[in-house]
């Protein structure tokens, strides 16, 4: 009952526009006068973005080689871990950080010490960037090279896993800059200019049920598997959030079927391609607790039989005043955190055993997943948690507070997440504890 308590709560303050939502550092909001379409509300929040921590490129920037030419005297493709760690507990770097050296092995440093022993890095980003080298001529033409910040990633792959290290490649999937200005048949327009349909921080967007894209995107994962990487996340698999979305026009979404299905096809499109690779999903954090996709496409449900992980950024700054019953949710790590997995973990539970989570569900009367496909999800949950002061000052306290949180209500492992890639190492236990 107490669960359904949280519920009520959720809901009450949807109605009032609550929820705020925030992703490399840059402010998301869905608003029901945009979207009238997410029962679960909106995500209004002033904040200034001059208050927020900001994506930061490491000091030190690799001399950029041509695109394409593949020689800069790195090793060969690399095997995978055979024998992964049982639980992921990972740290982010981007691909500056990663393609720098000096700090790359600080980094592997603090790692050898702790109990961390994965790293997620970026191939590609937000910007649509891709970190490394690639001989694939898709690539290429699309202007993805330009700006290359890994030189040698099968030996940065290799040094990793000579220290036993779970490598993880990030791929931000639906967001794209560069795929759009190179074809922008495949990307979303603006109704009313003609142009590329830009969200707030002017970046353009895929269609998300452009097939086109999905086999780039795939294309670059089995690339990163091939290379050694041990496992995919994709990010930024969903609709847009945040600008007019009214002026959208979609090239091949037809706007009426619903946006978590289309998801859904992708997500199955992906383990149908890359057959038993371990993959991964970043979710919203709400999707614990909403019972609609959130007016982006997101449903827990729809990642459960598709990924190994699911990972929903449960940053407790990024929840409204209110939530949960908490005046300043940030100040309350392990309560945010705990309430967001528990959540969670009933959904999976009610999944598994065919109960709908609303009313077009995954697993809806329709049945579109029987039964016995569902008993077979196997996505374990491995939040997304925060390492960087927002709303509070996030000390070694406060971070292992959410990791308790997380491990007590039945999370899988854990990574943490700092736009700067400067973590705390007070907040993580000793490699011998």
């Amino acid at each position: 009952m107490k669960f359904w308590g949280l519920i009520t709560l959720v809901f009450i303050l949807a109605l009032a526009g609550f929820f705020l939502f925030l992703r490399e550092a840059r402010v998301i909001q869905i608003s029901t006068q945009e979207n009238e379409s997410s029962t679960t509300g909106a995500v209004l929040a002033n904040v200034p973005l001059d208050t927020l921590v900001t994506p930061e490129a490491a000091e030190e920037k690799p001399d950029l080689p041509p695109a394409g030419k593949n020689s800069f005297g790195d090793l060969g493709y690399q095997t995978q871990l055979s024998n992964p760690p049982a639980v992921i507990k990972g740290i982010y770097v981007t691909g500056w950080t990663a393609g720098s050296e000096k700090r790359i092995n600080a980094l592997v440093e603090l790692i050898d010490k702790t109990e961390v022993n994965a790293i997620v890095i970026d191939i590609k980003d937000y910007s649509g960037f891709i970190s490394y080298d690639i001989n694939d001529s898709q690539f290429e033409s699309a202007g993805a090279l330009k700006e290359l910040r890994i030189l040698k990633p099968n030996l940065l792959i290799k040094k990793l896993h000579d220290h036993g290290i779970y490598a993880i490649a990030r791929v931000s999937v639906f967001q794209d800059s560069i795929l759009a200005k190179a074809h922008p048949e495949w990307a979303l327009k603006n109704k009313t200019t003609g142009e590329l349909w830009r969200d707030r921080k002017s970046l353009a967007w895929m269609d998300p049920a452009s097939k086109e894209v999905w086999d780039y995107n795939v294309a670059l994962a089995k690339d990163a598997l091939g290379r050694g990487f041990d496992e995919v996340n994709f990010d930024y698999i969903r609709f847009p959030s945040d600008g007019n979305l009214q002026e959208i026009e979609y090239p091949y979404w037809d706007g009426l079927r619903e946006k978590h299905l289309a998801m859904r096809d992708f997500f199955k499109y992906l383990r149908e391609n890359l057959g038993e690779a371990k993959i991964s999903a970043d979710l919203f954090g709400l999707v614990t607790v909403a019972i609609d996709d959130l007016g982006i496409g997101q449903k827990l449900e729809d990642a459960l039989l598709y990924f190994d992980f699911v990972a929903p950024m449960v940053y407790p700054s990024h929840y409204a005043n209110g939530v949960f019953g908490f005046a300043s949710p940030a100040t309350h790590p392990y309560e945010i955190v705990h309430n967001s997995i528990l959540g969670a973990i009933t959904k999976i539970k009610n999944f598994e055993f065919g109960i709908p989570g609303d009313s077009s569900s995954t697993v809806n009367n329709s049945g579109t997943l029987p039964a016995i496909k569902i008993r077979e999800a196997r996505a374990k949950l491995r939040p997304w948690l925060q390492d960087f002061d927002l709303g509070a000052d996030y000390d070694a306290e406060k971070i292992r507070a959410q990791m308790r949180g997380s491990d007590e209500a039945g999370g899988s492992g854990w990574m943490l997440w700092d736009p700067k890639n400067i973590y705390t190492r007070e907040a993580l236990n000793l490699e011998t504890q």
